[in-house]
């Protein structure tokens, strides 16, 4: 009996061992919504609108699976002189009252938040559940004007959460201080201190800081979810320990990240691998031909130029096959990345349609 007890111990203290699924989570993410509350006016196929946005977010949490949503920022205003439009107030209103119903826990304050100000951002927030993060905007006298970060705990998994606004003048009497170092030093307290799972940067700056920042984060970043020039949905660009991710724009897709959380390292693109897999089988028939042209030919040009066709052909190889070996085991954490787009296919949440429409009615501004 002796002898059985210590591995009794071992599977009850350790699920893994025992053969419980790994821990995951989905984020569900916009960015660069830039003050829209409809559907786009498109004459086909037109997307967005925020009673869409709840259908999705309703039919997401109905899976089962633990979400977390965010917001990176730029979803208040379409543009930074746009805040003397006649509607332009109540869009704002609507648009953060509704994003604290669909359980979103923070959004990072981009430039095109602070159009009113500081003042009635915090006005219209001083209710909700969900937190204004930024790392480095400050007012005149230096002073922090939002919380650096937030921890959001989601069926035992802690996401770090970190805002991240432009450098420079962003509002009058509003200065954002540069964001790499405050990012950083955001990132790492939380690693060391909070002890979080994943550390997320809500980052409302121009791609070139996001870039930046990815390539000197280390292991403090595991994801920059960016929004600023309302850049459409691509793919996932990892920079070491950390992915880049697009927001989308204009509210017209919804990012869905699906994580494993268990296991050690940087996440593995699943994403990436199947692509890498594609495109080595398509690199492979590449080579074959050109292979075969070389064999026949006669030309010492041509031959040349054939010669370095391949050993081009073979240094991609080389890069692909890394990628494809990369499967995920019980000990790699795995990110997939995919946009669901808010299209006619989705149906709207007919009282918040009702709400929309009392501020802009259809076709009133299209976008």
């Amino acid at each position: 009996m002796r002898s059985v007890l210590p591995v009794l111990l071992v599977l009850l203290l350790n699920p893994l061992m025992a053969g419980a699924a790994p821990r995951k989570a989905v984020l569900l993410f916009t960015g660069d919504n830039g003050g829209e509350i409809a559907h786009c006016g498109c004459g086909q196929n037109p997307a967005g609108g925020l009673a869409r946005r709840k259908t999705v977010l309703s039919r997401e949490r109905a899976k089962g699976e633990p979400v977390l949503v965010l917001d990176a920022g730029n979803a208040l205003f379409k543009s930074i002189q746009s805040g003397s439009e006649p509607s332009a107030r109540a869009r704002a209103e609507l648009l953060l009252e509704q994003m604290d119903v669909f359980g979103t826990a923070a959004m990072a304050v981009g430039a095109r938040d602070l159009v009113l100000g500081t003042d009635f951002l915090k006005t219209a927030t001083r209710k909700t559940k969900m937190k204004l993060l930024s790392a480095n905007l400050v007012d005149a006298k230096g002073k922090p004007l939002f919380a650096a970060s937030t921890v959001v705990t989601v069926e035992g998994m802690r996401f770090g959460v970190v805002g991240l606004s432009p450098e420079g003048e962003v509002a009058p009497g509003v200065v954002g201080r540069p964001p790499v170092p405050a990012a950083l030093a955001e990132a790492r307290r939380l690693r060391e201190k909070e002890k979080v799972d994943v550390v997320m940067v809500l980052a409302a700056v121009p791609l070139a800081a996001a870039q930046a920042l990815s390539r000197e984060a280390g292991e403090a970043v595991d994801f920059i979810v960016q929004s600023h020039e309302g850049r459409i949905p691509g793919t996932a660009q990892r920079n070491g320990h950390t992915t880049l991710l697009p927001a989308g724009e204009r509210g017209r897709q919804l990012g869905r990240l699906e994580l494993t959380l268990d296991g050690a390292g940087p996440f593995v693109d699943l994403a990436e691998a199947a692509r890498a897999r594609d495109g080595l089988k398509l690199l492979d028939e590449n080579i074959q031909r050109a292979r075969e042209r070389l064999a026949v030919a006669k030309d010492e040009a041509t031959r040349r130029a054939l010669e370095e066709s391949l050993a081009a052909f073979m240094s991609r190889r080389q890069q692909l096959a890394d990628h494809a070996r990369e499967r995920p085991d019980a000990a790699t954490r795995t990110q997939l990345l995919s946009f669901i787009l808010l299209g006619p296919d989705v149906a709207d949440d007919p009282e918040l349609k009702k709400r929309v429409e009392q501020i802009e009615p259809p076709g009133s501004a299209p976008h």
